[in-house]
């Protein structure tokens, strides 16, 4: 058994390597494959960038997943049997879908009904796996509310990958805060801090080719891959987490979630029921998301990730007080972070209706 400092060493050793591997994988791609991920040219007007740019950093985020799996039982000897529990295998067999989902996206633009149910399918691999919200006592409802949950999330994820950095760095602060909670709640398990340091080692790589002005976008690849894992984070570390007294509180599991995926969740409603209102589909892209409103208002697009930043550390830091100082939940704790949840909405919904795109 490890020492924490052998422990630390070793976590450390790992994002370290992770993070190099993940700087000379993204670099090979940029250098030998350029065209993944641009179909045609009217595909670049739903997003941000004015240019067509690889859309390779998914397949990096997999190689690295994949790599962490495999790395555990070289870390740990003789606990290889850990990383093939039913919950971890489920998660592999999820994200390898969305994974090759958003392949296919990215290469034909699959059709959004096919999307949906592959969504739905990760939902339910997660679901047979024993990755299930346990709220209500009704399993059918923790059921639908976990495969609500998943493909809510897939596409938030997905939605938000509109401006340089952006999706990235939230990607990031959630991993932080899952993180945080397993080492603050415990008990620390050895397989998913090894999948959650060696992701967010993947990410910090690609971010430095994903930072404005990018060089490469994560593509459905990327943000299906994502969404799968952040959604399993969620679960297991929000939703599914008790107190420190480990008894199960679920006001704090349910607000805990939302505050950790605040932003995603906040863009992703109002563009879709905005788009809703005026008669379109919230499934087509376009560039009424928060951080272009961000941007018409006089922002730039590193200004606009800064904010994103700030505040993804700021729910980072929420989580970790409430997780950590609120030793008995009450309706007082509830009351003050659903407030700051509506006003970030509300923020969010008056930027949207005051800022427009500047005529050409």
């Amino acid at each position: 058994m490890y020492s924490p400092t052998q422990l630390f060493l070793i976590y450390s050793g790992l994002f370290f390597a992770a993070l190099v591997f993940s700087l000379v994988i993204n670099s090979v791609f940029m250098r030998f494959a350029r065209t993944l991920g641009m179909r045609d040219q009217d595909q670049t007007l739903v997003r941000w960038s004015s240019t067509a740019k690889p859309s390779l950093g998914g397949i990096g985020f997999y190689i690295l997943f994949l790599a962490s799996f495999s790395l555990y039982s070289v870390l740990f000897p003789g606990q290889g049997a850990e990383a093939l529990r039913p919950d971890l295998l489920g998660l592999l067999a999820a994200t390898s879908l969305g994974f090759l989902m958003g392949l296919a996206d990215d290469a034909y633009n699959t059709k959004p009904i096919l999307k949906f149910l592959i969504q739905v399918t990760c939902g339910g691999i997660l679901v047979a796996s024993g990755s299930c919200i346990d709220l209500f006592e009704a399993y059918w409802a923790n059921v639908l509310l976990t495969l609500f949950w998943v493909v809510g999330v897939m596409n938030s994820i997905n939605m938000l990958d509109n401006m340089d950095g952006i999706t990235t760095s939230v990607s990031i602060s959630i991993l932080i805060a899952g993180l945080m909670v397993m080492l603050v709640i415990g008990p620390v398990d050895p397989v998913y801090m090894v999948l959650l340091v060696g992701s967010m080692a993947s990410l910090t790589g690609f971010l430095f080719f994903n930072w404005n002005p990018s060089r490469m976008f994560m593509g459905d690849t990327g943000s299906q891959f994502l969404g799968v894992f952040l959604a399993f984070v969620g679960i297991r570390f929000f939703w599914n987490t008790p107190n420190m007294a480990g008894d199960s509180e679920p006001a704090r599991q349910v607000i805990g979630a939302v505050i950790v995926f605040l932003l995603p969740i906040v863009d992703t409603t109002v563009v879709t029921f905005s788009r809703m209102a005026r008669g379109g589909s919230p499934f087509v892209g376009g560039r009424d998301h928060t951080t272009h409103h961000l941007s018409y208002s006089g922002l730039s697009d590193g200004q606009v990730a800064l904010i994103f930043i700030a505040l993804s550390l700021l729910h980072v830091f929420l989580t970790f007080v409430m997780f950590r100082y609120i030793p008995v939940w009450k309706n007082l704790h509830t009351t003050i972070f659903v407030t700051y949840a509506l006003l970030l909405l509300i923020t969010a919904i008056i930027l949207k209706r005051r800022t427009h795109p500047l005529k050409p």
